[in-house]
This record gives structure tokens, sequence and C-alpha cells, in this order.
């Protein structure tokens, strides 16, 4: 399986990456089952991170005995030094291993200070010191905090949204990373689950050598769905060019990335699904999505109080109620026609 250079890390990992935040959803053994099928495939490089609940304890059992022939990544949203230190140690617990090849900062709303004796960088450069990571990167869905991240010299990867809706600046990003010899790993290859012809992902992210796409993978078919791509990688087709062309025109403007990071939301309103709607009425099985409880989830953004809270985070600059309103109107007008099929 093709492997690409991780950027100064001088770690080379399989183009075709395993993204490990969807078998938190999943039971164990099938998680160990699915991510074992994944190493005996080729695959040789696991995402996690602290937050995806049993995502690392279900990896650590599965990697246990080959850690030797695999590469892993996780992350720490803590914001103190105290929250991070721990979020390390449970991550080697969790993890069945004595270092981390890739820790990363995870999606912080400003970059972390590497000459804070008292901030969160202090402490992950002392367990780089002391061996439990090997070497230190950075997430976000925010262009300035990446550029920021990019200029600063101090990360040695990059951890960014990029697919074939990826607008001009985040190719841009990939061009910066490149120059500045820092790994790119593209999360939401399938743009939160709204792009659905996986050949034409593929075959958009191979244009870039030094891009490594990290594929959330919960099912079998999924997984041998990538590994077919990866043996018989698919040229870029005029076929699949007429279908990045068409999702490219249907998805442009506002749309929700289903990041999560307007949340919470004060009237409990599903913000990430509900303000995507539209697209996975139409791109998608909707079935799911006229039921009762659907319904009553989408009638909750009638209770939103303007707050505004949700607008203030959205690191595309959403103008998120407007779209919300704009979500419930279409699925009423949907659920009329098709909630008895």
């Amino acid at each position: 399986m093709k492997k690409v250079r991780l950027g100064r890390t001088e770690l080379y990992v399989t183009k075709t990456a395993f993204g490990a935040l969807p078998i938190q959803r999943i039971p164990k053994a099938d998680a160990v089952k699915l991510v074992r099928r994944a190493v005996d495939g080729g695959i040789n490089y696991f995402d996690t991170a602290n937050m995806y609940t049993d995502s690392e304890e279900k990896l650590g059992e599965a990697l246990n005995g080959i850690r030797d022939q695999v590469v892993i990544s996780t992350k720490s949203a803590g914001k103190d030094k105290k929250t991070v230190q721990a979020h390390i140690e449970q991550s080697l617990r969790s993890l069945r291993t004595d270092y981390i090849d890739l820790f990363q900062f995870h999606n912080p709303a400003v970059l972390p200070d590497i000459n804070d004796p008292d901030g969160v960088f202090s402490v992950v450069l002392e367990a780089k010191q002391k061996g439990y990571i090997r070497h230190i990167g950075i997430t976000n869905h925010r262009l300035g905090v990446a550029r920021e991240a990019i200029a600063s010299g101090n990360f040695e990867t990059l951890q960014f949204p990029f697919c074939y809706l990826a607008a001009p600046q985040d190719l841009e990003l990939v061009e910066q990373c490149k120059a500045a010899d820092m790994g790119f790993i593209a999360m939401k290859g399938l743009s939160g689950g709204l792009l659905n012809n996986a050949a034409a992902c593929f075959a958009f992210m191979e244009q870039y050598p030094t891009v490594v796409p990290i594929w959330g993978i919960q099912r079998e078919e999924e997984l041998d769905q990538w590994l077919a791509l990866a043996a018989d990688p698919p040229a870029l087709t005029p076929e699949l060019q007429a279908v990045i062309d068409k999702d490219r025109q249907e998805l442009a403007g506002d749309f929700c990335r289903s990041c999560g990071y307007c949340l919470p939301c004060a009237a409990g309103i599903d913000i990430p699904q509900a303000a995507r709607m539209s697209a996975l009425l139409r791109r998608s099985p909707y079935q799911p999505y006229m039921s009762d409880e659907w319904h009553a989830k989408m009638h909750q953004i009638e209770n939103c109080i303007h707050c505004d809270a949700c607008k203030s985070r959205c690191p595309y600059g959403l103008d998120t109620p407007t779209l919300l309103q704009k979500m419930l109107k279409d699925y009423d007008e949907f659920y009329a026609v098709h909630h008895n099929d």
C-alpha cells in the first residue's frame, strides 16, 4: 500500500489511513476485528482522540502485540496543564503503549504558546522529552489558527478538513504545509457524510501526494471499499470529475460541515444534523429522518432563543440560526410529501 512521508516527523504512513472516531459506536469485539482486518489489509496509520469515548481502548486491544507495526496519533482538547497531562497518561494506558507517535492539540481556538511555562504546550514538551510523545501536531477547523500554526514552526503536522469541496484557501494550506515540511492530515474527506462517491473522493486525494486522508471507518464494507480503492487507485476520469463538479455546485455556499463546534445549544437543538438536513434528505436514505423522533428534533429549532452562541463558535462563519430556519422550512415541505413512504 502506498505510503506518505508525514512531513518532518519522518513517519511513513499509509495514504489510506484509519479514522477511529466511528469505532466508539460499535461493540468492542467488532471494533477489534475491524482494526485487525485493516492492519492485515496493509493500513498502518490509526488516528483517534481522548474525547472519542472508548476508541483508544478498542484500538489498544486491537493493536496489542503489533504496536511496532503501526503509527498511532491521538489528541487532547485540554485547556490546562493538569488536564492535558491526565489525557496523555490515560491515552498511554488505553492504547496499551509506552509512547504516542503523534500527539495533537485538538482544535484549540487559540494557538498554544510554546514559551508559556504554565501553558499546555509545556506539559507536552515535557512528555516528549521523557519519550512518551514522539511528535507534536495540531488539528483545527479555523483557517486563521491553521495558518498561525504553520507560520509558528512549532508543529510537525496539521490536521484540517479537506475534500473536493475545499475552497482555494484550503488548497493553499496544503502548499504551505508542504513548504514548511509539515505533514498534512485530511479530516472529513467525505464532508461529514455528504459526499457519497468514494471513488471520486479517493481520486481527488490522489492528486495531492503529501496529503494523508483519514477515512472514518465503522463497518467492514467501508473498510473493504477503501482497501479496494487503495489496491487499484481510480484515475480522475471525466465521469468522476462530473460527480465532483455536480457536488460542488449543489453544496456551494453556506452548508454545515457537521464539525459540532457550535454545541452545546441552549435550546437543545441537534445543530450538526439539523443544519444540513436538506442535503441529508437528498443525498442519503431519507426514511430515517421521517420518524416522529426526527420530526420533533427538527421542530426543536422553533425553540431557538437567538443567543447567537452557535454563530459565534462556527469556524466557517455560518449564520447558523438563519440556516436552521431554512432547514426547518425545507424539512417540513419534504416531510409533508414523504413521511408515509
